[in-house]
């Protein structure tokens, strides 16, 4: 089933997922995952099969992993918070 998630609720997705689960395995189950970025959109599958560990222990783990191979403009401008106003 195809989903759409925004990048803030990435981590409850990933936490759907049971652990440890091998990154080829990951990326496979979330394949048909959108991650809604605040520029634009990408595979979630896709950004998983990017990472470099073979092995993940948790969400939060695998989530640091997607987190790095995203580019910087995805989540938003260079140094600035959404809690600042």
């Amino acid at each position: 089933m195809t989903q759409r998630v925004k990048y803030n609720r990435v981590e409850s997705v990933l936490r759907e997922l049971s652990y440890p689960i091998l990154r080829e395995d990951a990326a496979i189950e979330l394949d048909e995952t959108t991650l809604v970025l605040a520029e634009g959109e990408e595979n979630l599958g896709g950004l998983i099969a990017q990472t470099d560990q073979e092995e993940y222990e948790s969400a939060r783990d695998l989530e640091t992993e997607v987190n790095n191979v995203l580019p910087r403009e995805a989540v938003g401008e260079p140094y600035q918070s959404e809690g600042e106003g």
